[in-house]
C-alpha cells in the first residue's frame, strides 16, 4: 500500500478546519486505525469522519447497528456514544478524521460494564459543536442537533 497522497490529506484537513471546528484532524490509511479492529465509540467528545479516497463499508450504530457504504466526499458526523467500525476498505481509502474544541478524545470499547455505565453518564453532558465540520458557523448541523432533528441524505 501507497502512503497517502499529502494533496489529498491537505484538501481535506483544509476543509474540515475552515468551518473552524476540528480540534485535531489526521490523515488514515486503511487497516491503519482502530476502528478497523473492533467497534469503539467516544462518550465524551464528537467525532466526524471524511472520506479522502477510496471506499469503506462501516458499521455504525455498534455491533447491532446498520452497515453503510462510503466514498469519495462522503462525511458523517459521531455524536458521542455512536459505535462505529470499519468492516473493511478498498486498498487506496484514506479518512480524515477531527473533533471538535469542545470535549476530551476517549475511547470505549463497550466491553467494560463499569465503563459502561460511566459512559452513560458521561455522553449526554457532550457539548454540542458550535459550528458545521463541514460547513462552518452558518451550517445546518448546530440547528438540527440541538432541535432533535436528523439529517440524513
Amino acid at each position: 500500500m501507497s502512503a497517502p497522497s499529502t494533496s489529498v490529506g491537505t484538501k481535506a484537513r483544509k476543509a474540515f478546519s475552515k468551518s473552524g471546528s476540528p480540534q485535531t484532524a489526521g490523515v488514515t490509511a486503511n487497516g491503519a486505525t482502530a476502528s478497523t479492529l473492533s467497534s469503539h465509540y467516544h462518550s465524551k467528545i464528537h467525532e466526524v469522519l471524511g472520506i479522502a479516497r477510496g471506499r469503506a463499508r462501516v458499521q455504525l450504530g455498534g455491533p447491532r447497528g446498520g452497515v453503510f457504504e462510503f466514498a469519495v466526499g462522503d462525511v458523517v458526523v459521531l455524536p458521542a456514544g455512536t459505535g462505529h467500525q470499519k468492516l473493511s476498505g478498498s486498498d487506496d481509502l484514506v479518512v480524515i478524521g477531527a473533533y471538535p474544541p469542545e470535549g476530551t478524545y476517549n475511547l470505549c470499547r463497550g466491553d467494560n460494564p463499569a465503563e459502561h455505565d460511566k459512559a452513560l453518564t458521561t455522553i449526554p453532558r457532550v457539548p454540542l459543536p458550535d459550528s458545521d465540520p463541514v460547513l462552518g458557523k452558518n451550517g445546518p448541523l448546530p440547528k438540527l442537533w440541538r432541535s432533535g432533528t436528523s439529517a440524513i441524505g
